[in-house]
C-alpha cells in the first residue's frame, strides 16, 4: 500500500526555488514596508513644511533604510539557526539556513554586504547631515548586528520591541526629516513614535506566535514575561495610541482627512485585536501578522493623506 505521505511515481514533483528567489526569500521583502513607510513619512512631513523636496537624498535614505532592514533579516536567519531558535516546530514563514537553501557563513557575509552598503550610502548621508546622521547611521548598523549577536542580543530580551520603536520609529522618521530640513522638530518625532508602536506590535505578534519555541531556545522576549494575555493589551495598546497621538499631535497641513479617518484606523485596530485574541496558534497568527504591518501603512497613508489633501 503507497504511504499517502509521500508523492505517486505519476505526481509532478514540485519545483525547487531558484538560486535567486531564495536569496529574495531570505531577504524577508514582506518585512520591508516597515522601513519604507516611515521614511516617506519623515520626508513627506518636510516637504508638507517646507515645499521642497531633496529628491536624491530621500532616495539614498530610502536604499540605505532597506539595506540594514535586509542585513539585520539575514543576520538574523543565521543566527538564529545556529542558535538553535529555529527549528522544525517554528511555525513562521521558511528561514533559508534553516531550509538548507545556504549555509550560515553564506547567509552571513550577505548580511555583511547589505551593511556595507548602507554604510556606503550613508557617507553620502552625511555629507549632507552631518554628526547627527553620523551617530544614526552607526547606532542603526550596530543595532542590526546587536539584534541576534554578542552575549546578550536583543532579540533574545525584552527588549525588542523597544528596539523596533526606536530605529523603525523615532530614528526612521526623525533621521528622514532631518535630512530633508537639516532641522530637529516635535511633529516627526511624534509621527515616529505613531508609526513605531505597530511596526512594534508586528514583532510581538511573531514573538507571540512563536513563544513556546523562543523559550525552548533560551529566548525571553517581553511576550515571555507578559504572558499571552498582558501581551494582548499590550499589543491593542500599540494600535490604538498612534490614534490618539496624530489626533492631537497638530502635524504642519493636518486637517480633516485625518481628523476623519481616525475612527476607522481605531475600528480596525480593535478588529486586529479581536483577531489576535481568537488566533492564538497555527498559522492564522502568520495572516495577523501581515495584517499589522498593514496597519502600520494604512496609519501612515492617513497621516500623508491629512499632509496633502486641503
Amino acid at each position: 500500500m503507497p504511504d499517502p505521505q509521500q508523492p505517486s511515481r505519476s505526481a509532478p514533483l514540485p519545483e525547487a526555488p531558484s538560486r535567486l528567489s531564495r536569496w529574495i526569500a531570505a531577504a524577508r521583502p514582506k518585512t520591508l514596508p516597515l522601513t519604507v513607510t516611515p521614511v516617506i513619512a519623515g520626508v513627506a512631513l518636510a516637504f508638507a513644511e517646507t515645499g521642497q523636496l531633496a529628491g536624491v537624498t530621500a532616495l539614498i535614505t530610502l536604499i540605505a533604510a532597506m539595506a540594514i532592514q535586509i542585513g539585520t533579516n539575514l543576520h538574523n536567519d543565521a543566527a538564529d539557526f545556529e542558535r538553535g531558535a529555529d527549528t522544525a516546530e517554528r511555525i513562521g514563514p521558511p528561514r533559508a539556513t534553516a531550509q538548507g537553501w545556504f549555509t550560515a557563513r553564506q547567509v552571513r557575509a550577505a548580511a555583511h554586504l547589505m551593511f556595507g552598503l548602507a554604510f556606503l550610502l550613508g557617507l553620502f548621508l552625511l555629507l549632507r547631515g552631518g554628526w547627527p546622521i553620523l551617530l544614526l547611521g552607526l547606532a542603526s548598523i550596530a543595532a542590526g548586528y546587536a539584534y541576534t549577536s554578542g552575549p546578550r542580543p536583543i532579540a533574545y530580551s525584552p527588549f525588542g520591541e523597544l528596539f523596533v520603536l526606536l530605529f523603525f520609529g523615532l530614528g526612521a522618521v526623525g533621521g528622514s526629516y532631518y535630512l530633508q530640513t537639516l532641522a530637529f522638530a516635535w511633529p516627526p518625532l511624534l509621527a515616529g513614535l505613531a508609526l513605531g508602536l505597530p511596526a512594534a506590535a508586528v514583532l510581538l505578534i511573531n514573538n507571540y506566535r512563536d513563544l513556546e519555541t523562543d523559550r525552548a531556545a533560551g529566548r525571553r522576549t517581553l511576550c515571555h514575561y507578559l504572558g499571552r494575555p498582558r501581551a494582548r493589551v499590550l499589543y491593542l495598546l500599540m494600535l490604538l495610541v498612534p490614534v490618539a497621538i496624530l489626533a492631537s499631535a497638530g502635524l504642519p497641513g493636518a486637517t480633516w482627512p485625518l481628523i476623519a479617518a481616525l475612527p476607522l484606523a481605531a475600528l480596525l485596530g480593535l478588529r486586529l485585536f479581536r483577531a489576535a485574541s481568537g488566533a492564538l496558534e497555527g498559522e492564522s497568527l502568520n495572516v495577523q501578522l501581515a495584517h499589522t504591518a498593514l496597519y502600520q501603512a494604512a496609519v501612515a497613508g492617513l497621516l500623508v493623506l491629512g499632509l496633502f489633501l486641503p
